[in-house]
């Protein structure tokens, strides 16, 4: 009998505390889920009818301000799986020291199924219910996109946020993942995939860990296998190929493709735009079920799609040395028992898929403080760095060319400023993930590693604000 996502995130969390000194009352009260809104809203149709839609917002943690979680529209969704998920967002932001408390919001709906129009009012209907209950703000809870949301669906919440909070100066700070044009950053959209990159590299440059696997230090010549071609998988996909590694497969519901030469993502996407599959694409070999791609012989599996992806059932058969998390927990209980046994390495999914919501933070902050990054410094530091460059010109006698001089001594934009802190961040936190470890190897993994952090960052912070004397 398979588990559920809530039933397999507080299964993890159960043998991270298990190891933990903290309280048991204050265990129990991190792993509660502190609040869940159900609700029910009309939405009228163009054709006059009136339909019922469910909806909730759970906020899982409030040891910090505000709560943090994705809006994700599923005909599938239901009340469990929003509580999980936004346990996750708890135990994510904890581990890359990112201050809100983890939220989750969803909506009933396909969104593949829906107009525009309609899933325009639904949003819009939704942001009304959330803001009738306070459960939306800049500083009481911000939700970003998710599965089967995006930038379209944020620009709507946004607009609809301040229309209803006109007074409030800094009411584009209600939402993140919003379009540039309307305060959002750059880099949002491709940072979790981005991040995710930023994760694989970090790990592959340990080189007694790859030792220990079998492969080489860094990212170049690795073969990559990538589950999902969505906004995650499109991304890792690029970035992992821009860094030299080879992405010989896809798999996505319809089937899987394999090239060990490689494959580009634009192409794929393309293909499958226009044939409405990716099954068939020129020079690949075609697979009929989506989990043979998962099975291939590879370095790097990137599970990017939805949960409960890897299980008893199919982890036994897979042959990736690196499990490399890009879905929120597409691993369960059972199948990372059998991975770990098989001496895989799997970087967790609250570590290594949290690129979406650092860079989330640093469209907040952006928001909250009117200033687009680098727009203060960009010229000062251009000037600075061109300085230096006529030390090294005098010191030196070599004469930098014009090209050279415009790539050196260019200040910092937006998107860099936005990657630099992402790529710093995610190197921060797996080094602490790593230590911890190893200063405690009664955790056996990464993953539990990682949920016994976070146990101890939350709880530090209930302790220190005096809610646990």
């Amino acid at each position: 009998m398979s588990r559920s996502l809530e039933e397999s995130v507080n299964g993890y969390f159960d043998r991270a505390a298990a190891l933990c000194d903290c309280p048991r009352g204050l265990l129990e009260q991190i792993r509660a889920c502190n609040g869940v809104h159900a609700f029910q809203f009309p939405v009228r149709h163009a054709d006059g009818r009136i339909e019922v839609v469910r909806a909730w917002r759970a906020e899982h943690s409030h040891h910090k301000l505000p709560t943090k979680g994705g809006i994700r529209y599923s005909a599938a969704v239901d009340e469990s799986e929003v509580r999980a998920l936004a346990a996750l967002m708890t135990y994510k932001c904890a581990v890359v020291d990112v201050p809100f408390g983890g939220a989750k919001g969803a909506v009933q709906v396909d969104p593949h199924r829906r107009s525009v129009e309609e899933l325009e009012r639904i949003t819009r209907r939704y942001v009304y219910e959330l803001s009738q209950r306070n459960l939306i703000g800049p500083g009481i809870d911000v939700p970003a996109p998710d599965a089967g949301t995006g930038e379209r669906e944020m620009a709507w919440v946004a607009d609809t946020y301040t229309a209803l909070h006109p007074e409030q100066l800094d009411a584009l700070a209600c939402v993140t993942g919003k379009p540039v044009t309307l305060g959002g950053v750059r880099g949002r959209k491709e940072a979790t995939g981005q991040g995710l990159v930023y994760a694989l590299a970090e790990v592959c440059a340990q080189a007694d860990d790859m030792k220990a696997l079998g492969l080489g230090v860094g990212l170049d010549g690795k073969r990559v296998v990538v589950q999902g071609i969505g906004n995650v998988g499109y991304h890792a996909a690029r970035f992992c190929r821009e860094r030299g590694a080879r992405v010989i497969a896809f798999a996505v519901p319809e089937g899987a493709i394999a090239d060990p030469r490689g494959l580009d993502e634009d192409a794929v996407v393309e293909h499958r735009t226009r044939t409405g599959s990716i099954l068939g694409f020129p020079g690949a070999t075609s697979m009929p079920r989506s989990r043979d791609g998962l099975e291939l012989d590879c370095d790097v599996l990137v599970p990017a799609a939805l949960e409960n992806q890897l299980t008893a059932e199919n982890a036994p058969a897979v042959r990736a040395r690196i499990v490399l998390e890009g879905a929120n927990g597409p691993t369960t209980p059972e199948a990372d028992e059998i991975l770990r046994a098989k001496g895989t390495l799997v970087i967790p999914d609250i570590y290594a898929n949290a690129g979406g919501v650092v860079v989330s933070y640093f469209e907040w902050l952006k928001n909250l403080s009117h200033v687009r990054f680098g727009r203060l410094e960009r010229r000062h530091r251009a000037a600075s760095d061109l300085k230096l460059l006529h030390a090294v010109e005098r010191a030196t006698g070599h004469a930098f060319s014009e090209a050279e001089r415009a790539v050196l001594a260019d200040g910092p934009d937006e998107r860099r400023i936005v990657n630099s802190g992402l790529e710093e961040t995610m190197a921060a936190a797996y080094h602490e993930v790593r230590d911890t470890l190893r200063a405690r190897p009664a955790l056996n993994d990464l993953r539990t590693a990682a949920f016994y952090l976070a146990i101890q960052k939350v709880a530090r912070a209930y302790l220190e604000r005096g809610i646990f004397p």
